[in-house]
């Protein structure tokens, strides 16, 4: 078996764990009246992007009670001054009660249609992803609404930068492996099935490995699932929620890496999820059939008719029974 060294500060998969951790800790690190007045200082600080530029209302889904945020992992070091394609995409729904969320991976290679400026243009079929490089968010939020009918309340995008730093700021976390892991930054050890210890470099090289796994990029889904729970778990554990001083330097380090929507009020949102804590984050992936090829594209190929139960199942707020007749 061919093993590649991976370029572990710089890569889209383990990006796709900075991005969900750094909205869902934002959220978290929230509770409390504390934790909320510091936040909403904490405002000015975040970069914004428009991310609904120049989006036709009538083209959107009709707004409703819950809440459904679009993640979108970048590396904008990677190629400076290129089209950035959105290496990891998420939707996170927080249900009316505001007491838990779903995070739901699209896969960046799901074969999609691309709405165009206007209806008199050809319509284009794409990877998911090629939507944030041809429009940046606002183009992203269309392509991701046209495909699961889900309106996008708010987006964050965050590029993957120091993410191992903050792991190892933490000490470490606990990260549940399913299969052999032979890891580099560990010297070659190889991580057998079950929990083990990760610092933040073998833990991101855990989330993008793909090579050593027989699923590929499925894998990578799993496992940058399996690292995110980890972190918003040591979070808690760590105790950074009660000491100010942790507290503090966890989130700027954070909030260097994140730009949010200009709506977006940070301390607010926190204020409203404040009941949401780790165990109450459930992780999806959008239903695919599989890969396959299009012309000279190797792309992921979507379950259409299970996609769109499941994305029925968010805008009826019925994912819990949803996901008792299709487990993940």
């Amino acid at each position: 078996m061919e093993l590649r060294r991976p370029n572990v500060l710089r890569n889209r998969w383990t990006r796709a764990v900075a991005l969900v951790a750094a909205l869902a800790l934002l959220v978290i690190t929230g509770a409390g009246v504390g934790g909320w007045l510091y936040l909403r200082s904490f405002d000015a600080e975040i970069r914004r992007v428009d991310a609904f530029e120049r989006i036709p209302a009538e083209q959107r889904p009709a707004p409703d009670e819950a809440l459904n945020f679009l993640v979108i992992g970048t590396d904008q070091a990677e190629q400076p001054g290129a089209a950035q394609r959105g290496d990891s995409i998420l939707l996170v729904h927080v249900p009316p009660s505001q007491d838990r969320a779903y995070v739901i991976s699209i896969p960046r290679d799901t074969w999609v249609n691309v709405p165009t400026a206007s209806t008199a243009d050809r319509p284009r079929h794409a990877k998911i992803n090629a939507a944030y490089a041809w429009g940046g968010a606002p183009l992203l939020v269309r392509t991701v609404e046209d495909f699961t009918g889900v309106r996008v309340d708010h987006v964050a995008v965050v590029d993957f930068a120091g993410f191992a730093e903050i792991i190892d700021g933490l000490g470490g976390i606990e990260v549940v492996v399913d299969a052999p892991f032979r890891s580099f930054a560990a010297g070659g050890a190889v991580f057998p099935p079950g929990t083990h210890r990760m610092n933040g470099a073998v833990a991101l090289e855990y989330a993008r490995e793909r090579y050593q796994f027989a699923d590929g990029d499925f894998s990578r889904i799993r496992h940058q699932q399996a690292i995110f729970t980890a972190v918003l778990q040591e979070v808690t554990r760590a105790g950074i929620l009660v000491e100010p001083a942790r507290l503090n330097t966890f989130l700027r380090r954070l909030a260097g890496a994140v730009q949010i929507d200009a709506d977006l009020a940070v301390g607010d949102t926190a204020w409203r999820l404040r009941r949401i804590r780790a165990d109450r984050v459930t992780m999806l992936t959008s239903p695919t059939a599989g890969v396959g090829m299009i012309g000279d594209q190797s792309v992921v190929l979507a379950d259409r008719p299970a996609a769109a139960a499941l994305y029925q199942a968010v805008k009826n707020d019925e994912l819990d029974h949803w996901l008792t007749e299709n487990p993940q």
